[in-house]
Parts: structure tokens; C-alpha cells; sequence
């Protein structure tokens, strides 16, 4: 779908991105990481056709960004890191306006209107002005325009700016109905978030790209140790012990313990959590949750980014 070739953008005598070269397969969702000023939106801002490369190639599901940017626009869905609204539009003749451009068919308005707003959580706002909608909302239009018109391509800057924590997991599901359907590029501060959405990763630090991979992958590369939670019934000490003997296991601690439960912590190399619940099953342990640590892709981005844990 994204085929990225030494691309590198100026801004005068300043390289806002060097030379950054990556693939993205049809159907992915792809965390793109990176601290403010990094690199991240005049990246995102290429590939969505906002802005020319200074040199480089990119295609985008077959078309160059410089020679096709009007077949392009008509495959992606774009939200750049300050949503495309007016102020004076209700939401719905917005939504409309926006698939009118994008070449959505008469007959077919309606209904990809009524099924971005469904998908939003807009329904119940077609009618209000997008000026009196709170940041939440606006943020929401803002994901609807970039779906209206059925993208095979979704570039997402920074989706869940200033949404409040129910709105955040809306995002995050809304996301994860999207995978398949089509390709996410999403780009986000909230690594907690975006931990459980994404296939892989690409990590971009002083405009050059310093990582890419899979989590566990990231954590390999650094030699780092990722941490899983599990909630688990029945002997403690017989799960410790299971678990303890599972390959790449450095570590194992009952972080609580009440009532027949208990909340483990593992320390493992890699990505072992199939291997520690086959490990608990097998000791006739039951396993009622299985989580990754919440800071583990933190960590690793600090690492990345500034070299410490």
C-alpha cells in the first residue's frame, strides 16, 4: 500500500526528515512513533499529498505522490494533526461537502455520511454548528471526513488529541474495526493506546527513522525484557513455578493475592505469552487475564529516543 524511498523533506536549509525509506502492506495498522518535532506530521503531511517531497519517491496502492496526487486523494482518508473543519457548517452538510469533493457518488452520499457519523458517534450531532462542538467532537468530525468516502488508506495524526478517556477506548475500538477494511498509518503520543491497535511499528527520531518492527521485535533488538501481567486461580506457587520454567523467563512475582486469585508479573525475553498460558494450563492452573505490561512500549521508546529505560 506505502512504498517510502529515501525520501527527504526541506524546509529551507533545514532536513525535516532524511531519507527515510519503509514499506506498509495492505491491510496493516502501523504505530508511527516519535517525539514533538521529529518528523512524524511532515511525513504523514507527504504521503497525504499536502506537501512535495524534496527528493525521494513514494507511491501510494501504485500511484507516485508527485506525478498522481489526484488519483491518491481519492484512496486515502486523511486527519492531519489540525482537522480540515468549518467552523459554520453543521456536521452533516460538512460530512457531505467533504464526499461531494471526494468524488462520492449522489446516490450514495447519504448513506456513506450516515455511516461515517454511526461510526463516530456523530449521529445525535448531524444537525449542531462544528463551531459549537466541544474539542472531543471536532476531533471526531475530523476522523468522520477521513472516512466518508471508504479510503483503502487512513492516515491518522495524532486521532485521540484532547478526547477524554471514555472517548480514547471509542478511538481505539473505532481503529481496530478499521484493520483489514484498511490500511492505519496512526501517528500518537499515547503509547498505551496505541500498544493495542498496532501490527508494528516505526520509531523516527531527528527526522531519520531509528526502528521499525513488532514490539516484541523492538524489544529484542535492544535487549530489553518485556514484562506480562496475568491474573490466575488456583496454586500460586505451583503458577510460579510453571511459569519459571518456561524458556526466556527471568523473572516471576506475585504482585497481589486474595481469595483463590492471584496477579502475577513475568519478566520474559521476547514474546512468550502463548508459551506462559500453554505453561499455566498444563499445571492445572486457571488463567483468567493476560495482559502485557502497560509501560513496556514506553520503556522501549524512551530507550529508543533517549537511551534510557
Amino acid at each position: 500500500m506505502i512504498q517510502v524511498e529515501g525520501l527527504t523533506k526541506f524546509y529551507g536549509e533545514r532536513a525535516a526528515i532524511r531519507d527515510l525509506s519503509f514499506t506498509i502492506e495492505k491491510g496493516e495498522v502501523i504505530g508511527f512513533l516519535g517525539l514533538n518535532g521529529a518528523g512524524k506530521s511532515t511525513t504523514l503531511k507527504v504521503l497525504g499529498c499536502v506537501l512535495l517531497p524534496t527528493s525521494g519517491r513514494v507511491r501510494i496502492d501504485g500511484y507516485d505522490v508527485t506525478r498522481d496526487p489526484h488519483e491518491i486523494r481519492k484512496r486515502i482518508g486523511f486527519l492531519p494533526d489540525t482537522p480540515p473543519l468549518y467552523d459554520e457548517m453543521t456536521v452533516q452538510a460538512y460530512l457531505r461537502f467533504v464526499a461531494e469533493l471526494r468524488g462520492v457518488a449522489p446516490g450514495e452520499l447519504q448513506r456513506r455520511v450516515d455511516e461515517a457519523m454511526a461510526r463516530t458517534a456523530l449521529s445525535d450531532r448531524r444537525g449542531e454548528l462544528i463551531s459549537s462542538l466541544s474539542h472531543g467532537y471536532r476531533q471526531r468530525v475530523g476522523v468522520a471526513q477521513a472516512l466518508v468516502h471508504g479510503p483503502r488508506l487512513l492516515i491518522l495524526d495524532e486521532p485521540t488529541s484532547g478526547l477524554d478517556p471514555v472517548q480514547i477506548v471509542e478511538m481505539r475500538e473505532l481503529i481496530r474495526q478499521l484493520k483489514g477494511e484498511h490500511t492505519v498509518l496512526v501517528s500518537s503520543h499515547i503509547l498505551g493506546e496505541i500498544s493495542q491497535i498496532c501490527d508494528r511499528y516505526l520509531v523516527i527520531q531527528q527526522g531519520e527513522i531509528i526502528a521499525r518492527g513488532t514490539e516484541a521485535e523492538l524489544s529484542t533488538q535492544l535487549g530489553s525484557s518485556g514484562a506480562v501481567e496475568l491474573e490466575v486461580r488456583g496454586d500460586a506457587q505451583l503458577a510460579v513455578s510453571a511459569l519459571k520454567a518456561v524458556a526466556g523467563v527471568s523473572d516471576v512475582t506475585i504482585a497481589h493475592l486474595e481469595g483463590g486469585l492471584a496477579a502475577l508479573r513475568v519478566v520474559t525475553a521476547g514474546e512468550l505469552r502463548a508459551e506462559l498460558v500453554r505453561a499455566l494450563v498444563a499445571a492445572n492452573v486457571d488463567v483468567l487475564r493476560v495482559d502485557r505490561s502497560a509501560a513496556r512500549l514506553e520503556n522501549i521508546f524512551l530507550q529508543l529516543t533517549h537511551g534510557k529505560a
